[in-house]
């Protein structure tokens, strides 16, 4: 057996098509490959005492290791995207926009961490022929990752930032829509109702934006909402693809390809439409520090994202990512000097209400199969029952 950060996945027979759903063995080698359901208790409307009983005990059913490892994960996620955002504000203050350079960093640092390792665990022609049989498909998930944070970065330099803030959140039913092809979830009406209140939440934040006056002014509304829109799209489409993969896969086999590709397409496009531009930057110490500090949130970001797509969902990961404007004006206030508006409170307080109600009825471990195996062309080093996600 290795020893190694991801020690998972029993080499079985793999699906020929992303789209096929695997065939599972219930096994003592591979009992994870089994959905395992864990019904919340029901609720009792003999009385209202009973009733009121019941939802206590519902509520508490719900504090799960899992769920609340997936609700932390969740803020996680957030908060290294409001650092994102953040250095992203820095750099452009000093005069450095480069968003295709920007994550390039980020490609290559998922390719030179992950990518060995994957080579150490299938052999060097054992990555090949992942790379010849499988390649195709980890290609059409970082090309549609690179696009989509290159038309978001866009957007923001072309429409409003409440417009802005309103549009990403049409990741969220693009998310649903895959999800649901790809896996076919049941959802309950409760998740349905958790996203409105996640969303609600988002609403109160726009309205504090709003209201305080930290919207600017549009260069082109139309061309920028459309780079949103379409951007947005293609967020939900990796992050419900990826979860497809992550279930089916092993982690560094994943997140090592996403690096790979991401690193081609990205170079590319960066030496096509900023080759002029690098010559001209600002590469002193700050602008590197800040691009080391992007880099690192990114990193953990898309370490940490797919390990909640395991633990929840990819759904569940866009609901997360709405509190990340009330942590932005966490940093506002200590780096911009905002002044806080009291409506910014409950606004989080509704999107964690949110992302509770999303679990009310169903349950993490009924969100899909978690099944990660090495392909079936491949002599993977070692075997373990282990696997990440799955708590």
């Amino acid at each position: 057996m290795s020893a190694s950060p991801y020690p998972e996945d029993v080499k079985t027979d793999r699906a020929d098509s992303p789209f096929d759903a695997p065939n599972l063995v219930d096994t003592p080698a591979a009992p994870h490959g089994q959905v395992r359901l864990s019904a919340r208790p029901p609720l009792d409307r003999s009385s209202p005492l009973a009733f009121v009983r019941s939802v206590w005990r519902r509520f508490l059913s719900l504090w799960t290791k899992r769920f609340v490892l997936s609700l932390l994960a969740g803020q996680v996620v957030s908060l290294c995207i409001t650092c994102t955002n953040v250095t992203t504000t820095e750099l452009m203050n000093r005069n450095w926009s480069l968003p295709t350079t920007q994550t390039f960093f980020l490609y290559l640092s998922l390719f030179v961490i992950y990518t060995p390792y994957t080579i150490y665990q299938y052999g060097f022609v054992g990555w090949l022929k992942m790379i010849y049989k499988d390649g195709w498909k980890y290609i059409i998930l970082a090309a549609c990752d690179v696009e989509g944070n290159f038309l978001v970065v866009k957007a923001y330099q072309y429409t409003t930032l409440l417009s802005c803030m309103l549009l990403d959140a049409w990741a969220i039913p693009v998310c649903l829509l895959f999800c649901w092809i790809y896996m076919r979830p049941k959802y309950h009406w409760t998740q349905l109702l958790g996203v409105v209140v996640c969303v609600g939440g988002l609403g109160l934040l726009v309205a504090s934006d709003e209201i305080t006056d930290k919207d600017y002014p549009a260069l082109n509304r139309a061309k920028g909402d459309v780079f949103m829109l379409v951007g947005a799209s293609l967020y939900g489409f990796t992050n419900a693809t990826e979860e497809f993969f992550v279930r089916r896969s092993p982690l560094y086999e994943v997140i090592g390809q996403l690096g790979m590709w991401g690193v081609l397409i990205n170079g590319i496009q960066a030496a096509g439409l900023e080759h002029k531009a690098m010559t001209t930057a600002s590469w002193n110490g700050v602008t590197i520090g800040l691009l080391v500090a992007y880099t690192a949130a990114m990193f953990i970001l898309y370490t940490v994202a797919p390990i909640l797509y395991r633990m929840a969902s990819s759904a569940y990961y866009n609901l997360s990512l709405l509190s990340s404007d009330f942590y932005g004006l966490l940093f506002g206030l200590f780096l911009y000097h905002y002044s806080v508006y009291w409506l910014y409170f409950p606004a989080f307080v509704v999107v964690i209400l949110g992302l509770i109600i999303y679990f009310w009825h169903a349950t993490p471990e009924e969100q899909g199969k978690i099944e990660p195996r090495a392909p079936e062309y491949v002599n993977q080093r070692g075997t373990s029952t282990r696997v990440v996600g799955q708590v």
